[in-house]
This record gives C-alpha cells, structure tokens and sequence, in this order.
C-alpha cells in the first residue's frame, strides 16, 4: 500500500462512506484536532511515567482514535461503525482517574499558570489543544448529530490532563506558579 494517493492533491478528502469534502470542512477541523490531540498524548506518554500513567495515556490514545473515526464518518452515507463508538465505560474511567489524582493534590485556592517540569509542560500543551478539539466538535455537531458522549470525554479528557500535570510537578518537586492578580 502507497502512503500517498493523490487523491487529495486538489484540496479535498474523502470521509468514512466515501464522501469527498473540502480539507477546511469542519469535519475536518473536529477530527484533525482530535488527531493533533492524540499525537500530543503520544508526546507525553515518551516521558519516563509512572507505568499506571503511560498505560492509562495509551487508552486515552485508543479512545481518541475511535473518536476520531467517528467525527470522520459521513453519517448520512452510511452507519457508525461498532468500532468508532466510544464505550461506555470511557467516561467513568478518566472521571476515576480525575478523582484518584485530585485526591492526592493539595487543594487549590488560585490559578496556575501552565508550566513547570516538561512532563507537566506537555500535560498542558494536550490540555489546550483538548480545549480547542473540544470547541471544533460543538461547532461540529450545530450541523452534524453527534453523540454527546463525545463532547463529555474530550471535556473530561482536558480536567484529566489538568490534575496530572499538578501531580507530575508534585511528584518531581517542582512548585506551581501561581497566578499573580
């Protein structure tokens, strides 16, 4: 199989069910971002991680790759394959993660700015960009159906890698920069 195939030379690419759209459709911009996403998890999970963190990055991974499937499926050519459809079970276990490490933080009272060790740097960076695939899905689903429970995880998904860069700069010893009003 050729990794190029030409077919997008004229600014258009096909979707799941043969579609062909412009490169800045939304669709595009909704599952590109879930890909720039993903690719960012990958960047974080290269650090040396807790072997529970790395392996719980890697379902994120998947997760994300399922997601993206989904946003790339023109639903009205044919149905959502069983395999781009986020478990159920997704959104109960990155909320288990958010509690079990929020529970070993200190409380926070102020706002941090982003940063810190580079582990916690690149928690961030994915934190932004989840934000950001987040807005690109709601402006998705004003034309498109989209199953809600897309929107819940990538929200969660931000809040999860917002509590894990606070732990991986605890872990390191590396104190939080607070916001200065």
């Amino acid at each position: 199989m050729k990794i190029y195939t030409k077919t997008g030379d004229n600014g258009k690419t096909g979707l799941i069910g043969g579609t062909r759209v412009s490169k800045y459709d939304i669709r595009l911009e909704a599952y590109g971002t879930i890909d720039e996403l993903n690719s960012n998890i990958g960047f974080l999970a290269s650090f040396e991680l807790k072997p529970e963190t790395s392996e719980f990055l890697e379902t994120i991974q998947h997760n994300l790759f399922v997601i993206g499937s989904y946003l790339a499926t023109d639903n009205t050519k044919i149905a959502i394959n069983k395999e781009s459809v986020l478990s159920e079970n997704a959104i109960f276990l990155i909320e288990n993660q958010i509690d079990r490490i929020q529970a070993e933080l200190p409380e926070l009272r102020e706002f941090i700015l982003p940063g810190g060790n580079s582990e916690a740097g690149a928690c961030h960076i994915a934190r932004t960009i989840a934000r950001r695939a987040e807005r690109r899905i709601v402006e998705m689903s004003e034309v498109y159906m989209i199953d809600n429970q897309i929107l819940t995880y990538v929200n969660r998904l931000s809040d999860y890698l917002f509590v894990l860069s606070r732990q991986l700069n605890i872990e390191k010893g590396v104190k939080e920069i607070l916001w200065k009003k």
